[in-house]
C-alpha cells in the first residue's frame, strides 16, 4: 500500500509517495513546484485569485500522479502561509470544491508534533534523544517553529515569524549596504533569541536539533571541507561563521553560478546562514546538530508506523509535562497544583455518568487543575481572570484554539463566580462548550477547596453515590481539614446546581 502527502508550504507546494519497507518507509516519487502563496499571504494579508487557481491546477495534475502510483491515502496539509491568510476560509473552499482535497491547516504544535515523532524513530539508533533535553527548530520559509523537549516529553513549542522568505522580505526594505543590511539582521535576530531566553528562564538545553529540508544539502558545495556522511550530522559553529562569511560575497545570481545552488534556494540562502548563526545563541556547544528531513516525510512515516508519539496514550503525558514546566515558569505552587489535579482525577472518574462527561473532557480538566492559579503571576487580586487570560494565549500541543479556550474558562471559574454575559471568551464557545466548561468548572471548584491549605492534607478521596446520585465524598487524613470543610461547603454550589444532586464531605481518619 502506498500514501503521499501534499504539503502547501509559503514558497512552494510539494507532492511526497511513500510506501512501508519494514520499520521503515522508502519514498518512490517527490515533485515540487513553486507557487508563491507566502509572498502574498505572509506580506499582503490574502491569497490571490491568480495564486488560488495556479494551486487547483497543480493540485489535480498531483492527483493524476497519485492516481498513476495507485496511492491509497492522501493527507494534504498546509502551514504558516495559509494559516496566516486572511481569506483562508475562501482559499480552502475553492480548493475542496475543485479538486475535492481536504486541507488540514497545521498550527505550530501540530508541525513541531509530527517531526518531534519522526525525530525520535529517526534517531533511535544514532541519538540518545529521550536522555537529553533537547530544542529541535523546523526551519520554513514562514517561520521557524521550536519545540523544547525533556527526556522525551514536550515542555512547550513556539513560533517565531523569521522564516527564509519572511527574512527575505524584510531585508529587501532595509536601505544600506550588503554588510550594513546583514548586521542590521542580526541585531533584529538578537532580540528576538533574547526575549526568547529572557521569557524561559533557567531552560536547560543539552543539544539543539534543526530540522532542514531544502539547504544543508548545499553546505559541501559552499564549504568543500564540510563532509556529510549521513542526513545527521553537527554543524560547527566556526563553519556556521564561514557560511555565513560567503553569503555575504555576493548576490543570489552570484551564488547561484558559484556554488551551484538553485536560484530560487540562493535567494533565500543568506537569511538561512543568519537565522542558523542566531540559533547558535541558544546552545552550550559549539556546534549544532542538522536533520535532513521534511514535515511531509515526518507525516508520511507517522501514516505507515504510526510513531510512538503520536499514540494517544502519550498525549494525556505531553500535556501534563507541558503544563508541569508553565507552572515551573510561572511560579505557581506545583505541590498544590499537583494535589488538584490528583483530586479532579477522581472526582471526574467518579462523577462522569452523573454528569453526563466524555472521557476527553478529563484532560481539559486535568491542565486547568495544574494551571488554575497560573495568574498569580500577574497579581493575586482577581487572579482568576489573568489565568484565563494566560491560558488563552498560550499553545498547548496539539489542541485546538476552541480547547485552548475552553480551559482557559475552566481556570477563571475554579472561584466562585459565574459565567456572565459580560465574558467574551466564554461567550464565544458554542453552547455544548459552554456547559461543559460549567460540568468540569463544577469538579475543579470542590477539587482546590479539598486543597484549601496547599498542604495536601487529603491523601486519600472516595466518592460515594446512593440511589438518587446524591454524593458523598470520603476525605481521608491525618490533619485538620477545618479549612478544607469550610472552602467545600462555599465550593460545591455549581455542582449541585448542574447535577440536581447533593453532595456532601465527611472526614475520616487515615491509618
Amino acid at each position: 500500500m502506498r500514501s503521499a502527502v501534499i504539503d502547501i508550504g509559503s514558497s512552494s507546494i510539494k507532492l511526497v509517495i511513500g510506501e512501508r519497507e519494514g520499520d521503515d518507509i522508502r519514498v518512490i516519487e517527490t515533485l515540487k513546484n513553486v507557487i508563491p502563496i507566502g509572498r502574498q499571504s505572509l506580506f499582503k494579508g490574502r491569497i490571490s485569485q491568480e495564486i488560488i487557481n495556479q494551486t487547483t491546477g497543480l493540485l489535480e495534475k498531483y492527483k493524476q500522479t497519485i492516481k498513476e502510483y495507485e496511492v491509497a491515502d492522501v493527507r494534504v496539509i498546509a502551514t504558516t502561509a495559509v494559516r496566516e491568510a486572511r481569506n483562508r476560509s475562501v482559499f480552502l473552499d475553492t480548493v475542496l470544491r475543485k479538486t475535492g482535497l481536504r486541507i488540514e491547516v497545521l498550527n505550530v504544535g501540530d508541525v513541531v508534533y509530527y517531526i518531534d515523532a519522526f525525530l525520535t524513530h529517526k534517531l533511535k539508533k544514532k541519538y540518545p534523544i529521550h536522555e537529553k533535553n533537547l530544542l529541535i527548530a523546523e526551519l520554513g520559509a514562514g517561520s521557524v517553529d521550536i519545540s523544547v523537549m525533556e527526556k522525551g516529553y514536550t515542555l512547550f513549542n513556539v513560533g517565531f515569524p523569521i522564516g527564509t522568505l519572511r527574512l527575505k522580505e524584510f531585508m529587501g526594505k532595509l536601505d544600506g549596504s550588503q554588510e550594513e543590511i546583514h548586521e542590521a539582521v542580526k541585531e533584529y535576530l538578537q532580540n528576538e533569541i533574547s526575549y526568547f531566553k529572557k521569557t524561559n528562564p533557567g531552560l536547560q538545553i543539552d543539544d539543539v536539533i534543526l530540522i532542514d529540508e531544502n539547504y544543508s544539502v548545499f553546505l559541501p558545495n559552499i564549504l568543500p571541507s564540510k563532509k556529510r556522511e549521513s542526513d545527521f550530522f553537527p554543524f560547527k559553529q566556526e563553519e556556521c561563521e564561514e557560511f555565513l562569511a560567503k553569503m555575504t560575497e555576493t548576490n543570489a545570481d552570484g551564488l547561484a553560478k558559484a556554488y551551484k545552488v538553485p536560484l530560487e534556494t540562493a535567494e533565500t540562502i543568506g537569511g538561512y546562514a543568519l537565522i542558523v548563526n542566531a540559533i547558535f545563541q541558544l546552545t552550550p556547544n559549539k556546534y549544532i546538530y542538522i536533520l535532513e528531513t521534511s514535515l511531509s516525510e515526518a507525516i508520511l512515516a507517522n501514516m505507515f508506523l504510526n510513531l510512538e508519539l503520536g499514540q494517544d496514550s502519550n498525549r494525556k503525558d505531553h500535556l501534563i509535562s507541558v503544563a508541569n514546566y508553565l507552572c515551573r515558569k510561572y511560579h505557581t505552587d506545583q505541590k498544590h497544583a499537583r494535589h488538584v489535579a490528583v483530586l479532579s482525577e477522581t472526582l471526574f472518574e467518579n462523577l462522569k455518568e452523573v454528569l453526563g462527561l466524555q472521557d476527553k473532557g478529563l484532560i481539559y480538566l486535568l491542565l486547568a487543575a495544574y494551571l488554575h492559579d497560573i495568574g498569580m503571576f500577574i497579581n493575586n487580586r482577581a487572579h482568576h481572570k489573568h489565568t484565563e487570560y494566560i491560558i488563552s494565549s498560550l499553545n498547548l500541543f496539539r489542541l485546538t484554539d476552541e480547547e485552548i479556550k475552553m480551559i482557559a474558562c475552566i481556570g477563571r471559574y475554579h472561584r466562585k463566580g459565574f459565567p456572565d454575559p459580560t465574558h467574551i471568551l466564554y461567550n464565544s464557545l458554542p453552547s455544548e462548550q459552554q456547559i461543559l466548561v460549567q460540568k468540569l468548572s463544577a469538579i475543579l471548584r470542590i477539587a482546590n477547596s479539598l486543597d484549601r491549605s496547599h498542604q495536601q492534607k487529603v491523601k486519600k478521596l472516595e466518592v460515594k453515590l446512593n440511589r438518587r446520585q446524591d454524593v458523598t465524598l470520603i476525605a481521608y487524613s491525618t490533619d485538620n481539614l477545618i479549612l478544607e470543610k469550610s472552602y467545600f461547603q462555599d465550593k460545591k454550589e455549581l455542582f449541585e446546581e448542574i447535577a440536581g444532586s447533593r453532595i456532601t464531605l465527611a472526614v475520616r481518619l487515615q491509618n
